[in-house]
């Protein structure tokens, strides 16, 4: 499992920038030319890399209404092509891969095809109610997949992840050693409710509390005004306060907000000098 130090060494800074791919074949939005999916992708990323992004994730976003697990093959074979893209581009950056929503198997197929740095799990342990219907944890497959394709990829994963809800409820500090200790988690991500809503603060410090090795992420809701008062985490995976309206109307990473949230992206050092 990943150290704090660790987290810190392989992004830095400890900014993730999402890159939110536009429609994939099949999905209901997608509009027949995955040779613009490839550009908008590879515009985002590059927007990343001049602002001073630590490091990159790759997801399906424009894919709604997901999946609750399993994508279809084309969805695996666009994504990829274009994580190969991004990768080709900034070889030097991290890459993360997301597969929406749960699908981790396929997301840690890509990770292994493209030489990714990690994958996010949305739901690695336990059972959450969400807008897909019930999604069941699945820790003890993920692992056994990770150790024969790809052991080298972290895997990020949420503890009661945006846009959901757990099916029974238990102590924080439960869920989070269940995440870290039993299921392996490298690190662990802090939601708000939704896509753009900011994490609590109140949160991040009780699981820095309870597990003060690992390495904590805020996962939604960062901008340049809040991010300081997520001390407790390790780094900040972050997407839409970096966009601004692109040439067509759609939103498009903006390389002077990446800069200004890096900046005032100033997380702490670990104080244990064993993390």
């Amino acid at each position: 499992m990943w150290t704090r130090k660790h987290f810190r060494t392989l992004a830095a800074p400890p900014v993730i920038g999402m890159i939110h791919l536009r429609p994939l074949p099949d999905s209901p939005g997608w509009a027949g030319d995955l040779n613009a999916v490839e550009q908008a992708a590879l515009a985002d990323a590059e927007a990343l890399a001049r602002g001073g992004a630590g490091a990159l994730m790759l997801e399906n976003y424009g894919d709604v209404p997901f999946h609750r697990d399993a994508v279809p093959a084309v969805t695996v074979a666009a994504m990829t092509r274009l994580a190969h893209a991004v990768r080709r581009a900034h070889p030097d950056l991290p890459l993360g891969i997301n597969v929406l929503r749960n699908d981790v198997a396929s997301a840690l197929a890509v990770a292994a095809a493209v030489d990714a740095a990690f994958v996010r799990v949305n739901v690695l342990t336990g059972a959450m109610v969400t807008d897909q219907g019930l999604i069941q944890g699945k820790a003890a497959e993920v692992l056994r997949l990770r150790a024969r394709l790809c052991p080298q990829v972290g895997i990020l994963a949420d503890i009661r992840v945006k846009h959901a809800a757990p099916l029974a409820e238990r102590p924080l500090a439960d869920e989070a050693a269940d995440l870290r200790l039993r299921a392996g988690a490298d690190a662990l991500i802090v939601s708000g409710a939704a896509t753009g809503s900011p994490a609590d603060p109140a949160r991040l410090d009780a699981l820095r509390a309870a597990l003060p090795d690992c390495p904590l992420l805020v996962g939604s809701g960062a901008d340049t005004a809040n991010v300081a008062a997520f001390a407790a985490a390790d780094g900040v995976i972050v997407g839409s306060s970096l966009k601004s309206p692109g040439a067509d109307g759609r939103p498009v990473v903006d390389p002077d907000k990446v800069r200004a949230f890096v900046a005032a992206a100033r997380f702490p050092q670990p104080e244990d000098p064993s993390a």
